[in-house]
């Protein structure tokens, strides 16, 4: 690090830089960006896209007095690093470290924590209404992406600050992508406008010389009416927002920093809403980034000379999930599939390539997806939404009002299941077990390994009739631990019988419950391992029969233990008038912060090692 980079330390020294240093200062930037990403992963092309953009923000507004709320918050790296974060950058998304989203306990200038897409002008529409309330004068400010914009939350807060007096200011970076290329009619009408040469001026001009035209009479008021509404709709980019309540300022070039910092100084000034149309580059500045955006969304420690990622190894359970389905797919027509905004991610751009009539990208709206996909299933084909575990959470009234309240067949393949690390608390998929558990009609099923999960994707398709979800981790895991037999209805399997000690685990933990077994048995205890394999219906008759004979009990999930697997295991013991003395192993009841996997299972006692320890306090004696 050095030249102008080195000697910011807070906004406050932006404000002393000409545009020609803030250009420079741009490339130092993306030059630090580069480098440490290369090290520590995160996202990368959204953060490249904003550099200029941000650097405008912090030179004409004053936070932490001014508000800025950063949609999904990933792109807010430049923003950290002009912040006071730059020194401590190299802990990126690292146990200990700082978080690779905003945290309002990290910094004064992160207003608000975000970590999932279109929350943002609701946040800042609250805000604004605080400071009014409350008689402040300072800016909020909402930053949102094109592709969050397809989010329907979005839409709703649109809605209601369109129609509200209160001062707001909502930017839409036009990047064009959300994690993949964008879609819908969304996504058309920006690229309408942003091929239009019209800016602000063009606007002004417009109303000023509309507004000069003589009315004569009522019917001639009415009709001129019409014509100007007529001319603005053939002429005028972004009237959609105009009609929606807000002044729409665009589209403006994102890496004209001259420009930026001329157009915020001005919104500044203006009253009520205001969008802010300004398009960027994802990726900008960095070859491999600009070519393949969507690769380097989300990645992990890479080459700079060739952008290549230095993490190597086999498929993972998306690709396993991806692979198997295109499978299953070419046997069974009815089976189409739909993804939100994230073919990549979930494995599903295999299905998208072979399959295109068949596939569904509905953008980044969890909430419609799972309706969108109850009228596929009640129309006679086999949907599946494969979605992350942390983005399922936003469409749970439509799991049991649209899906689960008519018993629907549709296969939910929940990905990044359990913990998924650096992102921290807003992606750990902790909760899915929870929340799906006690929806009526569902089915819950969790693979140990791949060979697992391509036999309960055939059951979910082939032989099953109503909802299903199969969960599993992000990653890659083992191709085949054991040879539990065909799946079948809530059916568990016993892998190694055992006298001391009951082992219930669910899906990834297997493989850590047959380490923490080996090493209990070299201590004298022995252990029953059961795959439960179900986490609804559970196999009431196996895991009663195994209890009976150990009397004690320990399940391991890689769940919030509140309303977890392990709950519905006691639940059903109690049903059975069983009391075993039991240990529930799982995540707490709180937020789950940032790290590897390795390094959280350590720190939260899922490990083997620490499984050992907590499974002795049963009172288990060495022998």
């Amino acid at each position: 690090m050095g030249g102008i980079l080195n000697d910011i330390n807070s906004p406050d020294d932006l404000k002393k830089l000409e545009i020609d240093q803030l250009e420079e200062l741009a490339g130092e930037i993306r030059s630090f960006l580069i480098d440490n990403v290369s090290k520590t992963g995160g996202h990368l092309a959204s953060n490249l896209g904003v550099v200029e953009l941000t650097l405008a923000l912090h030179s004409v507004f004053n936070t932490p007095s001014d508000k800025i709320v950063w949609d999904v918050g990933h792109q807010s790296y430049v923003h950290k690093i002009i912040t006071g974060r730059k020194e401590c950058f190299a802990t990126l998304r690292q146990l200990d470290g700082i978080s690779g989203f905003p945290k309002v306990n990290e910094s004064v200038h992160d207003c608000f924590n975000t970590g999932h897409s279109s929350t943002s002008i609701s946040a800042a529409l609250g805000l604004a209404k605080a400071r009014d309330i409350k008689k402040e004068k300072h800016s909020v400010i909402a930053v949102i992406g094109d592709g969050a914009l397809t989010g329907g939350m979005a839409f709703e807060a649109l809605n209601d600050a369109g129609r509200s007096p209160n001062n707001l200011i909502v930017i839409l970076n036009d990047n064009e992508m959300s994690i993949s290329k964008n879609v819908g009619g969304l996504s058309s009408y920006l690229s309408k406008i942003r091929t239009e040469p019209f800016y602000f001026k063009v606007k002004e001009d417009l109303d000023i010389i509309l507004n000069k035209i003589p009315a004569i009479g009522k019917s001639a008021a009415k009709a001129l009416g019409r014509v100007k509404g007529s001319v603005k709709y053939m002429i005028m980019p972004g009237v959609f927002f105009e009609e929606l309540g807000f002044k729409y300022l665009g589209p403006i070039d994102g890496h004209d920093l001259s420009e930026l910092n001329k157009v915020f100084t001005r919104v500044k000034t203006i009253k009520g809403p205001i969008l802010l149309h300004i398009c960027t580059q994802k990726g900008k500045g960095y070859t491999f980034a600009e070519k393949s955006p969507h690769l380097f969304h989300g990645i992990s420690p890479f080459e700079i000379e060739t952008g290549e990622v230095l993490s190597s190894g086999g498929p993972g359970y998306s690709d396993t999930f991806g692979s198997e389905l295109v499978k299953i797919a070419e046997k069974d027509e009815s089976v189409v599939a739909i993804t939100a905004a994230m073919p990549n991610g979930t494995g599903l751009d295999q299905f998208s390539k072979r399959f295109g009539e068949r596939f569904f990208d509905v953008g980044i709206a969890e909430q419609h997806a799972v309706t969108f996909a109850a009228g596929l299933a009640r129309s006679g084909l086999k949907p599946v939404f494969a979605v992350y575990s942390s983005f399922l959470q936003r469409a749970y009234d439509q799991l049991l009002h649209d899906i689960a309240l008519q018993n629907l067949h549709v296969v939910f393949a929940v990905d990044r299941a359990g913990i998924v690390g650096e992102d921290g608390e807003t992606h750990q998929g902790l909760y899915d077990l929870s929340f799906l558990s006690h929806i009526p009609n569902f089915t819950i099923m969790a693979p140990c390994d791949y060979d697992e999960m391509r036999k309960m994707l055939n059951y979910a398709f082939l032989e099953h009739n109503g909802p299903i979800a199969i969960r599993y981790p992000r990653g890659r895991g083992q191709d085949k631990l054991v040879d539990g037999g065909d799946i079948k209805l809530g059916q568990g399997a016993i892998y190694k019988e055992g006298k001391d000690l009951t082992f219930i685990s669910i899906g990834a933990m297997f493989e850590t419950s047959v380490k923490a077994a080996e090493q209990l048995e070299k201590l004298g205890i022995s252990v029953e391992l059961i795959n439960a394999r179900f986490v609804k219906p559970l196999d009431t008759k196996l895991i009663v029969n195994s209890v009976l004979k150990t009397k004690k009990l320990v399940t391991l999930e890689d769940n919030a233990i509140s309303g977890g697997f392990g709950s519905s295991v006691l639940e059903m013991l109690n049903q059975s008038g069983l009391n075993i003395k039991a240990k529930l192993l799982g995540f707490p009841d709180q937020p789950i912060i940032h790290g590897s996997r390795n390094e959280l299972f350590k720190k939260y006692k899922l490990d083997a090692e620490s499984i050992v320890v907590e499974t002795l306090k049963l009172g288990m004696s060495k022998k």
